[in-house]
């Protein structure tokens, strides 16, 4: 009897898992059943259990120790290759590895988190109807936002919402709003936290992420550097991601469903500060000069933090973060977001359900 090598078998066997994983992920009510109220809260919480009452995050050392190694393996490799007395069979040999590689990571990205993507998600759960929005829709949301904004600006607190630059009150308030919200809706309870900052905030301005999610570890990073008043909005969308809300619309809507519940009204402010951007932006491709009048009349605390984030902005370009949002952008459109980055903005259009199927006195 004749044997494959050993490396062949193990390729094979991994081909064949993630056939099966995409074979599955193809069926999103089975993924929503069986993975992600199934399998994943069970699986996220042990994660965050295991790692969330570590101060530092485990996942950017990590990844920090993954790069050092592909370093090695890059020098090591080119050694071999020079050393080679066959480059043809050094190749396939290189090639076959690589392969090996991208589908156990492949692997283990689905398992842990990834088919999240796949899932039938927030729009089954709230039976909501989401579809196309009109410039007209656009000015509804806009306003109610506006409105929002009116109500809520005049509580914020400039200096005691400093106090979310600490990691553990920023966290405190996000668990604060997520308890709210779970009273209305059950399935956004969140427990075992495992939010922390992120130890490459440094680099965070090349790349240009305010906030981001270790599948592997189950750990959500923050940025430290980002405007404080950002900062309820970035830690209640990553813990979204956390509870299983893959895309990026998804997760900005569980944001804003805990933010309109907060009692802390500088944590409400800065949900519908961040959705009254979103919609500017969109309303801006439409009608620039209704987004402008949008802007002006806005109250003064919005104006303010609305220059600060556009000086953000401003001092945060760089040559290197346009190629890294392309390499983004891909990542999101493979990942079942066919807008790419622009699906973040598509939380409008889940407002715009929302808004028609409860009132927009609702938003």
């Amino acid at each position: 009897m004749s044997y494959l090598p050993r490396i062949d078998r193990k390729c094979m066997i991994l081909v064949a898992l993630a056939l099966l994983i995409r074979l599955f992920a193809t069926q999103p009510g089975w993924v929503e059943q069986y993975y992600s109220r199934g399998i994943y809260p069970w699986l996220a919480f042990g994660g965050r259990s295991l790692l969330g009452w570590i101060p530092f995050s485990i996942g950017d050392i990590l990844y920090g120790l993954a790069m050092v190694y592909l370093g090695y393996a890059l020098v090591k490799g080119v050694r071999n290759y020079r050393n080679s007395s066959s480059k043809k069979m050094w190749a396939k040999d290189f090639l076959r590895s690589l392969l090996n590689a991208a589908l156990l990571i492949y692997i283990v990205f689905q398992s842990f988190w990834g088919l999240n993507y796949s899932r039938q998600g927030i729009a089954s759960q709230l039976e909501l109807k989401v579809l196309p929005y009109t410039l007209k829709d656009l000015g509804i949301v806009a306003e109610q936002l506006q409105y929002r904004l009116e109500q809520t600006a005049p509580q914020v607190d400039t200096v005691g919402r400093l106090h979310f630059n600490q990691n553990r009150n920023l966290l405190y308030a996000g668990m604060a709003a997520y308890a709210q919200a779970e009273v209305e809706h059950p399935f956004l309870r969140y427990q075992a936290p495992s939010v922390k900052p992120s130890l490459f905030t440094s680099l965070g301005h090349l790349v240009g992420f305010t906030g981001y999610y270790n599948p592997f570890t189950f750990e959500a990073q923050i940025k430290t550097s980002v405007p404080v008043f950002l900062k309820p909005f970035i830690v209640t969308h990553e813990m979204a991601h956390q509870l299983g809300y893959a895309k990026e619309s998804e997760a900005n809507f569980v944001a804003f469903l805990t933010g309109k519940s907060a009692t802390n009204a500088d944590v409400r402010y800065s949900i519908y500060f961040e959705l009254f951007l979103y919609t500017l932006s969109d309303i801006r491709r439409s009608d620039t000069t209704m987004a402008n009048s949008l802007r002006q009349a806005a109250p003064p605390q919005v104006q303010r933090d609305l220059a600060a984030f556009a000086d953000y902005l401003e001092k945060s370009r760089n040559p290197v973060e346009p190629y890294m949002a392309r390499i983004y952008d891909a990542y999101l459109r493979w990942n079942n977001q066919p807008k790419g980055r622009m699906s973040y903005n598509e939380v409008i259009a889940w407002l715009v359900a929302y808004g028609k199927k409860y009132g927009r006195g609702a938003i």
